[in-house]
C-alpha cells in the first residue's frame, strides 16, 4: 500500500481524476496524454499508479461535495491506456480482461494480437490493442508549445507494485 500522501500528490491524483472524468464515452487516451493535460508531461507513471490506488488515495478528501464528485464508480480508469494504445499489464488477467470487457461494452473494438506466432514480442508487449485512430482522445494541451520543461515534473513517491 502507498504511504500517506502530501497534499502535493493528493493534488496531483485528484488532477488525474478530474481530467479522467472528461473522457468521452466510447474513447480512450494514454497515461501520458492525461499526464499533459495536467501539466505534468513528465509522469505517466504516475498517473498509471494514481490510477491503480484510487480507491485509496480518495479517502483522504475531506469535503463531501469532493467525495461526490470523485466516487470510484464514476472515474472511468478503464478509458486510459498506454502510448501505443496497448492495454497495461494488472496485478491478474482478470483485472486486464475487465478493463477490455467495459471498453468493448462502451463499442471500444478491442483487437486481440497473438504473438506465438512470432519469435518473440514487442518489448511493451500485451495482447490488446486499441486503435487510436478511431477511438482516441487527445485535446490539444495549453501551453504545449511554449511549455517551461524545467518545471513540470511532481514528486509522486508512491511503492511500485507493478501495474
Amino acid at each position: 500500500m502507498p504511504k500517506i500522501p502530501t497534499e502535493e500528490q493528493l493534488t496531483f491524483h485528484y488532477a488525474v481524476y478530474s481530467k479522467v472524468c472528461e473522457i468521452p464515452y466510447g474513447q480512450t487516451t494514454s497515461y501520458g496524454h492525461i499526464a499533459k493535460l495536467i501539466h505534468y508531461p513528465r509522469n505517466p507513471r504516475q498517473v498509471g499508479m494514481s490510477l491503480k490506488h484510487m480507491d485509496y488515495y480518495l479517502q483522504f478528501l475531506n469535503d463531501e461535495d469532493d467525495r461526490a464528485l470523485f466516487d470510484p464508480s464514476s472515474i472511468p480508469w478503464w478509458r486510459v491506456i498506454n502510448s501505443e494504445g496497448g492495454i497495461s499489464k494488472r496485478e491478474t488477467p482478470e483485472a486486464v480482461r475487465r478493463q477490455v470487457e467495459r471498453l468493448r461494452q462502451e463499442g471500444v473494438e478491442v483487437e486481440t494480437q497473438d504473438w506465438t506466432r512470432q519469435s518473440s514480442a514487442p518489448s511493451s508487449w500485451t495482447p490488446y490493442h486499441v486503435n487510436f485512430q478511431s477511438y482516441g482522445w487527445f485535446p490539444h494541451v495549453q501551453g504545449e508549445d511554449d511549455e517551461d520543461e524545467s518545471s513540470d515534473s511532481v514528486t509522486v513517491k508512491q511503492e511500485d507494485e507493478g501495474l
